[in-house]
Parts: C-alpha cells; sequence; structure tokens
C-alpha cells in the first residue's frame, strides 16, 4: 500500500529538539519516518531561533546560550534516535540519521565555537573579518550539505517501503531560506563596506602616533582607502536590493562616497605632518643657538615658518574637525540602516 509522508523542505530541516518523544510502536513504515520528521521539525525551530538571535544581537557570544540549546537538543534527540527499532531489520534511515545527528554536533561544537572565538579578532583586520564571516558561511554550508545527505537516505528508505514524500514548504522552512539569503547579502555589503573603514582606522591611528616614517605610512593608509571606496562603488553597482529594498545597498554606497572623498581631501593630512617635521626640527635648530648669536636673518625665517606652520595647523583642524562631524552622522546612519534592514527582514522566532 502507498502511503503518503509530508516532508517539510527548510535549511537544516531535519535538525531535531531535545523534547521528549514518545511512543516507539510503529504500524507503517510512514509513522516510523513520521516520528523521525516530527523530532527534526521541533529542532529546526530551535535553530531558527538561534539565527534570529545571531542577526539581531552582532555578539556571538551572547548569544552563546542559544548555540548549547542547539548543541543539547541534537545530543539529546540523537540518544532517543538511537534507542528507535529497525524497521524490519532495516536499519539505514535510523543509522543514517544517527551519523547525521553527529555532524551537526560535530559542526555546532567546533565550527561554531571556533567562531566565537574568532570574533574577538574579527575588528582587526580585512583579512580576519573575511575570515570570520567565511566562516559563518562555511558553517552553514556544512549544514546544508548534511541535509542533503540526510534527504537522500529518507528518500531511499520511503522508496524502498512504498512511501511516498510529498513536499510542504512551510513557515518555519520560508523562515530559513529568508535567514540564510538575509545573512549572505548583508555579509557580502559588510565587506565591501569594512576595508575602506578598517584602513581610515589605520589612518586615524598613525595619524595619533609619534612614530618615526609616519608620514609615509600615512599616505600609504590614505591610498588603501581611497582605492578600498573606489572598488567598492563599482562593486555596489552589481549587487542587487533585498526584496526590492535597496536601503543597504544606498547607505553601503554613501559610506564608501565619504572615504573617496576622504581620502581626496586628505592631501593635507600629508601636506601638514611633511610641514610638521621640517618646522620641529628647524624649531630644535633655533632654540639649540643662544639667543645673542641668532641674526635677524635666522629670527625672520624661524617666524616665518612658525606662521605657516600656524596656518597648517588651522587648516588640518578645521578639515579635521569637518571629517569628524560627516564620520560620526555616516557610521550613525550606516548602523541604523543595517539595524532597520535586519529588523524589517530577519524572521523572528523564538
Amino acid at each position: 500500500m502507498m502511503r503518503k509522508l509530508f516532508v517539510t523542505i527548510a535549511f537544516a530541516a531535519c535538525m531535531m529538539s531535545g523534547a521528549p518523544l514518545h511512543a516507539q510502536n510503529f504500524d507503517n513504515a510512514g509513522d516510523y519516518m513520521g516520528y523521525i520528521g516530527d523530532a527534526n521539525n521541533k529542532l529546526a525551530s530551535v535553530y531558527m531561533a538561534y539565527l534570529s538571535a545571531t542577526a539581531h544581537n552582532k555578539s556571538a557570544r551572547k548569544i552563546e546560550k542559544r548555540r548549547m540549546e542547539v548543541v543539547n537538543g541534537i545530543y539529546e534527540t540523537r540518544v532517543k534516535i538511537q534507542t528507535m527499532p529497525h524497521w524490519k531489520g532495516d536499519r539505514s534511515y535510523r543509522d543514517s540519521t544517527v551519523a547525521y545527528y553527529r555532524l551537526l554536533e560535530k559542526v555546532f561544537n567546533e565550527q561554531y565555537a571556533k567562531i566565537v572565538n574568532m570574533e574577538e579578532i574579527a575588528e582587526q583586520s580585512y583579512d580576519a573579518m573575511e575570515a570570520y564571516l567565511l566562516a559563518k558561511e562555511k558553517a552553514m554550508e556544512k549544514l546544508d550539505e548534511a541535509n542533503e545527505v540526510s534527504q537522500t537516505a529518507q528518500a531511499a528508505f520511503a522508496a524502498k517501503n512504498n512511501v511516498t514524500l510529498v513536499t510542504e514548504e512551510t513557515k518555519l522552512s520560508k523562515k530559513h531560506q529568508v535567514a540564510g539569503e538575509l545573512l549572505k547579502h548583508h555579509n557580502e555589503l559588510y565587506l565591501i563596506f569594512f576595508k575602506p573603514y578598517k584602513e581610515e582606522m589605520y589612518l586615524l591611528e598613525n595619524m595619533n602616533s609619534n612614530k618615526p616614517g609616519k608620514v609615509v605610512a600615512i599616505e600609504q593608509n590614505i591610498n588603501a582607502m581611497g582605492t578600498a571606496a573606489e572598488e567598492g562603488l563599482v562593486k555596489l553597482r552589481s549587487i542587487n536590493a533585498f526584496n526590492n529594498d535597496a536601503s543597504l545597498v544606498q547607505a553601503s554606497r554613501e559610506a564608501l562616497q565619504f572615504y573617496k572623498e576622504e581620502a581626496s581631501s586628505a592631501k593635507i593630512f600629508t601636506d601638514f605632518f611633511v610641514q610638521l617635521e621640517a618646522f620641529q626640527k628647524a624649531e630644535k635648530t633655533f632654540k639649540a643657538k643662544p639667543s645673542g648669536k641668532l641674526t635677524k636673518e635666522e629670527i625672520d625665517t624661524f617666524n616665518k615658518q612658525a606662521k605657516e606652520m600656524n596656518e597648517a595647523s588651522k587648516k588640518f583642524n578645521t578639515l579635521n574637525e569637518q571629517l569628524n562631524k560627516q564620520r560620526s552622522a555616516m557610521l550613525d546612519a550606516y548602523n541604523k540602516a543595517v539595524g532597520k534592514y535586519m529588523e524589517k527582514y530577519m524572521p523572528k522566532h523564538k
């Protein structure tokens, strides 16, 4: 007799919950599969709550409790599934499901734990941030791959036992799909934004340092920031809006435009520090000579240099103050755009 069994399509659809599983008396193969399927769907809900938390709370450490709920749910259900009887001598579906659970445990215990540690150094460099976001994507890909293997085993068991699988996209499965697409879209945009952002951080650090040869470093930072901003603006042209909403793309574009314009105007910074180094040397020489031995020409020359230095300082301070205000406004607008975007499109799940 052909029996129909509805299968939920979802990211990590075969996840399980630590909730109690009940009677293990199965009248047919469909009931046998349904028992496992019910557990899968419950843990899919637990995972969705975790995924939602990661989007609405940037700190991986703050959502560590959510991750452990998923880990515990996987473990508890794996143990219970292991106690299921085989189906008429066929252990394939049960054992493949248990193997799938073991893989999930490995991903959540190892890869996601590693992600928590990577978060602490992600802000230190573009490469570290890229590696951090890539690790998150790879972990999700591992879950997707594991899910495909599990569904293949499920389909094979169903075919062997005359159970017809009917795919059914549920609200939860839609949430998984939207969450995955949204996070990938956000990460792509964030890396484009982060590159000139980090170069500017290096620039500001060098400007405030007293290390020798900082003028060369400052010039390199300015050039790198401008290049990253220009390359980012080109990349943005090929990135589509999410759900026909281009607000995050636009916020990224405005941020990059600021960095590009800052790089263009930052020649004042390099000119200032070149002039400052020259003036400091002249001042040291001037003060080292007894005042009674200074010529009128030397005094006039130094006074002229001091006046020019004061004028350069005024230009520097004016531009620096202007950029500080623009930067603050830009970052505030960008962060608000990201927050609003996530709040609007990331499915909420508890």
